[in-house]
């Protein structure tokens, strides 16, 4: 297993220079960064923010391209190692460990470069709240690096997820693997906190009902779009359960499936020691769904089961 921790900083060096990032979908680069070349389709990527990690997911497609590219060079020792400062001046300074100048001045040139974009929308689990820089950088092959693009000694990192203080499942980062070998086309399938227009909506379609507990008050229940709306920005017919905020987050990471066969809640191991969550194991949802309903609900079951049912896998496949 080959794991790369990036940097996606909103207002670093790397925004000034029109990377386009957005952690959860994708992620951009070009051959100017190390290790530009070695990141492959089915390598899981895990983004921070150079304070913390922000999540993880798998690579399911990386586009090339090419492009013209400015970059600052540093008028003293000539490389292309400019940071530009957002408050302190002098404006920009030297990376280089040799040369460190700093200057209200540098020079720019423009070249051809190659472009990098991944997505890995599929199988991404927000990780805010699990991991600090100081732990990322411990769990790097080379710790002292200060790439934008650096190797994680994987086995090391799943278990510091999956173990701490904060464990995250990645039940999801296996699952997505599996079918990128197989050759299936992924589909999206996250569960979002929708717009507030969206969720007016539900409220009028279902009532203030959780579609997994019943009858709640307004205020606990959440929009949850059963794909991602973050990449396509549109709400789509049967797209949309209200849940309880906790089960909301329990859905989004796996913990809780619907089986689209019986249309009743499937709990992980990890869930059933909890006598409040394990009395829902087995129960039927509380309100009615559409087949465009099932068919969300039978893709997100796909990807967190390990047992597709074949309407599922026909579904992924589509």
């Amino acid at each position: 297993m080959t794991a790369w921790l990036v940097l996606a900083k909103t207002g670093s060096k790397r925004i000034s220079e029109g990377y386009d990032d957005n952690p959860a979908t994708h992620y951009s680069w070009d051959n100017t960064v190390n290790n530009h070349a070695k990141l492959r389709v089915g390598d899981v990527i895990a983004l921070w923010d150079s304070t913390e990690l922000l999540g993880l997911s798998v690579i399911e497609d990386i586009e090339g391209g090419q492009a013209e590219k400015e970059t600052p060079y540093c008028l003293k020792c000539g490389k292309a190692d400019v940071a530009e400062r957002k408050k302190k001046l002098p404006r920009f300074v030297c990376w280089n460990q040799k040369c460190k100048h700093e200057s209200d001045h540098a020079g720019w040139k423009r070249k051809q470069v190659t472009t990098y974009r991944s997505r890995h929308e599929a199988g991404w689990i927000d990780a805010r709240g699990t991991l600090t820089a100081p732990e990322l950088r411990a769990l790097c092959v080379q710790r002292a690096s200060q790439n934008s693009l650096r190797e994680l000694r994987w086995d090391d990192f799943q278990h510091a997820l999956t173990h701490g203080g904060v464990p995250l499942p990645l039940s999801v980062i296996d699952t997505t693997q599996q079918l990128i070998a197989e050759g299936h086309g992924i589909a999206t399938i996250r569960v979002r906190k929708g717009q507030p227009t969206f969720r007016k909506h539900l409220l009028d379609v279902f009532g203030e009902v959780c579609a997994f507990t019943g009858p709640a008050p307004a205020q606990a229940l959440e929009a949850a779009h059963l794909y991602s709306y973050a990449a396509n920005g549109q709400h789509h017919k049967g797209g949309g359960l209200l849940l309880r905020r906790d089960l909301h987050r329990l859905f989004d990471l796996g913990l809780i499936a619907i089986n689209p066969q019986t249309k009743t809640l499937n709990l992980a191991d990890a869930l059933k020691v909890y006598p409040d969550y394990a009395r829902l194991d087995g129960a039927p949802l509380t309100v009615p769904v559409t087949a465009d309903h099932l068919k969300w609900l039978t893709k997100h079951w796909g990807m967190h089961r390990a047992q597709v049912p074949t309407t599922a896998i026909q579904c992924i496949r589509a």
